[in-house]
């Protein structure tokens, strides 16, 4: 069964948040986990 897709305005907008993250001294990874991208449903309180 196949997951549901961003499209690209959300991917564009998620993007964005993480650039902003960066700025604020956060890491790639961190901003990532905080944006909850790539996370299935059941993994966690995204």
């Amino acid at each position: 069964m196949a997951g549901k897709r961003d499209k690209p305005e959300d991917i564009v907008l998620k993007l964005r948040q993480v650039e902003v993250l960066q700025g604020q001294r956060m890491t790639i990874g961190d901003a990532v986990r905080q944006i909850c991208v790539g996370l299935p449903p059941s993994s966690g309180p995204c």
